[in-house]
């Protein structure tokens, strides 16, 4: 039975390394594209108490080479200065405008609403939808609505860049993109019409209006968690192209600011990498674990060194393709991994207690009427 236990684990690295390094060959970075119109954009951004990093994101707005756009920002109730933040803005450019929450209606999450009333309110060709903690270089809309039309998207997602700064965020931040550069081919999200090979970021998405007013996505999904991966999958249920990258310099965020709030805001979202099975995210855990003690017990010692330099080649890969150093997360390999079980645990445990929360507010879906 050992043996059997050994084998498995091994092909599981095999496949883990493999689809690594095809996300190297078939890069999925956004870079740097000229479009050739200029078509009205709505950049829409849901945000509640976000006065660290709204204004970060609004000056980088203002210094973009595209200008046919309207910025419209969705202040949900912030106790904080998000709105007087973004007001400012309104005041020397004309592009810009804020809507302010008069309350959750019942049956919704937040940002689903948020994202659902700042739609209503726009008037571009294309949508961008942006968390208020995103930043961009100064051709990042242009270069994404370019991936749209070259590809005839209905809908681009982008993984920023992850800005990490202490050890914390360092060790857990990463699990994001080791698990999606691992377990996926990321240009099956554009090329395969199955919608199991769907992935997005809530962080970016680039909607072709058109459809999403005939979708009305963030409708359908509006006392749903995880809503991007949701939504993604909805557009391939409905033939819809759609495209998931990840960002270099274009496009970058600092996610979390420490560790505790790492472990909450994953254990938010872990389950929907794995289809919304914990089960599933825990024997992927536990394979990742204890395969290695598998393999070195049950088999010879040559499987033993390929199982060992197929991890660290998967670590490598995972690095280049997120464009994230490669000597930390080597480093931080066996610690990342160990929380990966404890994001697991808190997450099955918040589900079961029916207490997730995020700004404030009781985000389990079951809790909604």
């Amino acid at each position: 039975m050992l043996t059997g236990i050994a084998y498995i684990a091994f092909l599981f690295l095999v496949v883990r390394f493999l689809v690594s390094f095809i996300n190297i060959l078939y890069s999925p970075v956004l870079k740097h594209q000229k479009m050739a119109g200029t078509p009205k954009v709505s950049v829409l951004i849901p945000a509640r108490n976000e006065e660290k990093t709204i204004v970060q994101l609004l000056n980088d707005l203002i210094q973009q080479d595209y200008r046919n756009m309207e910025v419209i920002v969705y202040n949900d109730q912030s106790t904080d200065r998000t709105g007087e933040i973004a007001e400012s803005f309104v005041a020397n450019d004309k592009r810009f405008r804020v809507i302010h929450s008069v309350g959750l209606p019942e049956g919704w999450l937040g940002k689903n609403h948020a994202c659902h009333q700042l739609a209503g309110e726009a008037s571009g060709e294309y949508f961008l939808f942006l968390d208020a903690d995103v930043r961009g270089n100064r051709n990042f809309i242009e270069s994404a609505l370019a991936q749209m039309e070259k590809h005839q998207l209905a809908l681009l997602s982008v993984f920023p860049r992850q800005e990490m700064q202490t050890p914390g965020e360092k060790m857990i931040v990463p699990v994001m993109n080791s698990i999606l550069l691992s377990l996926l081919p990321m240009i099956l999200t554009r090329i395969s019409p199955r919608p199991s090979l769907a992935a997005a970021n809530g962080q970016f998405m680039l909607f072709r209006a058109k459809t999403y007013r005939k979708v009305l996505p963030h409708k359908k999904v509006k006392n749903l968690l995880v809503e991007d991966i949701l939504i993604s999958r909805l557009y391939k249920s409905n033939h819809l192209r759609i495209q998931c990258m990840t960002g270099n310099e274009t496009i970058r965020c600092r996610m979390y600011q420490n560790l505790k709030e790492a472990l909450h805001g994953l254990s938010r979202s872990v389950a929907e990498f794995f289809g919304g099975s914990h089960w599933v995210a825990f024997l992927y855990w536990l394979t990742g674990t204890i395969g290695i003690f598998a393999i070195i017990s049950g088999l010879s010692a040559i499987f033993s060194y390929i199982a060992l330099a197929l991890m660290a080649g998967t670590i490598v890969c995972v690095s280049v393709a997120s464009r994230q150093p490669v000597w930390q997360n080597l480093l931080y390999a066996i610690p990342r991994q160990l929380f990966l079980g404890i994001i697991i645990f808190i997450s099955y445990k918040n589900k079961k207690l029916k207490r997730t929360q995020w700004k404030g507010r009781n985000i389990n879906k079951s809790s909604i009427t």
